[in-house]
């Protein structure tokens, strides 16, 4: 298919990553984002993870840090609200939401699938409509047992190399959920596969998204 291309600038895209867990940003969007860091001139980043506690905010930190390069120390953000319970929570990550956009204006924003069934995922992308109103929103996707990937309808092709580069750095970093049937290398290669399939990616991978609106000049 023939793209539509994030376009280049002569200033920093503001690129805003967030995810409920540690790892959900790099699973749904790593392989953009190792892309995307990679530009001339630099995007600025914010990434933001709501739920990094214990040995997963270490798994968090290195996880920025891996995607993004050793400028993600500055641009990196953890919060410790329970896993599991964001419903619960809503009120108190709310007002961190209304926070972060005083502070920080986007130009793209990548976060979860509306239609996501981990409650927690819900939340953020629930917040992420109420919070960033005028703003480019792509949801990603999260393989696991629910079956709630969904029909994506914007894709990015990747090349053999940084697929590969995110699937190596998956398992390298997230060494406490490598206990997780789903969490493998095969399942990470075979959506990003899939992916590349619908899209007829030149080296056959893409990662997914959900836009669920977009506002075009002509």
């Amino acid at each position: 298919m023939k793209p539509v291309s994030i376009p280049q600038s002569t200033e920093p895209l503001k690129i805003l990553c967030l995810g409920a867990h540690s790892d959900d940003i790099e699973i749904g969007c790593g392989a953009t984002l190792i892309e995307l860091a990679e530009r001339n001139p630099r995007p600025e980043f914010r990434w933001v993870v709501w739920s990094a506690c214990g040995d997963r905010a270490r798994e968090a930190a290195l996880g920025a840090r891996t995607f993004l390069g050793p400028s993600s120390e500055a641009e990196a953000e953890f919060h410790g609200f329970r896993d599991g319970y964001f419903p619960s929570q809503f009120g108190e990550i709310k007002d961190a939401f209304e926070v972060l956009a005083r502070d920080f204006r986007p130009d793209v924003v990548f976060t979860h699938y509306r239609d996501d069934r981990h409650q927690d995922h819900r939340v953020i992308s629930d917040l992420t409509w109420n919070t960033f109103r005028n703003h480019v929103i792509l949801e990603y996707e999260i393989p696991k047992w629910d079956g709630d990937v969904g029909q994506p309808n914007y894709y990015i092709p990747i090349c053999r190399e940084i697929a590969e580069r995110k699937i190596t750095s998956l398992m390298k970093v997230f060494q406490t959920q490598r206990s997780k049937d789903w969490f493998s290398p095969e399942t990470f290669t075979s959506i990003l596969r899939l992916r590349g399939i619908e899209s007829r990616a030149g080296d056959g991978f893409a990662e997914a998204f959900h836009a669920r609106k977009l506002v075009s000049t002509l």
